[in-house]
């Protein structure tokens, strides 16, 4: 249940999120859902399980969302694999930033679940990183990267930069700090993946 996407599904899963972002995942209950669904309980069950099942739905709409802006990014045209590289992770930051300052409910609820559905967790991670290789195979086509293995660089660049898109990190210090800090790693990080004859 609730795997495949129609229109009562999604109209479901839209008053689920507006209300855990109103009164958090845990004060919500499925009678509740259902109402702002302008729907009978039973008739909710026919599309979600429980609660859990609407919960981690959400947060898979709330991830495929943040990815919808990189995935922007990574097709923009005229703009050099460094410059995508930048503006991904930063884009990435200012996501979750404003996602712990804006909507702590929402937060919390996509924390809470990426930590009791570990694979919720890896899918994400492996979408960004097959987002960061496409950027390193587009370098590597237009000669401004050089890159042997672009599926363990992809890897090691999203661990290298996960400091700066997770939710616990983000009260140490202002926003500006991070992007400053975010914008130095990148540099570091492209120096190592350019030509050997521009080291």
């Amino acid at each position: 249940m609730g795997n495949e996407a129609t229109p009562i599904s999604v109209k479901i899963l839209e008053a689920a999120e507006e209300r855990f972002r109103h009164y958090g995942y845990r004060k919500t209950t499925m009678a509740e859902i259902a109402k702002d669904s302008h729907m009978s309980a039973a008739n909710l069950y026919r599309y979600y399980t429980n609660k859990e099942d609407i919960g981690a739905a959400c947060v898979l709409r709330c991830f495929q969302e943040a990815e919808s802006s990189l995935r922007a990014i990574v097709n923009a045209k005229h703009k050099s694999a460094s410059k995508k590289l930048h503006e991904f992770v930063i884009a990435k930051f200012e996501h979750v930033h404003n996602e712990v300052n804006n909507n702590p409910n929402i937060n919390e609820l996509i924390e809470m679940f990426v930590t009791e559905k570990a694979e919720l967790l890896l899918a994400r991670q492996q979408a960004i990183q097959s987002m960061i290789a496409e950027i390193l195979a587009e370098g590597n086509r237009t000669g401004e990267f050089e890159v042997d293995d672009i599926i363990v660089t992809a890897e090691s660049i999203s661990n290298a930069i996960v400091g700066f898109h997770f939710p616990m990190f983000m009260p140490l210090f202002a926003k500006e700090k991070f992007i400053e800090m975010a914008h130095r790693v990148v540099d570091l990080l492209i120096r190592g993946l350019l030509p050997k004859t521009k080291h």
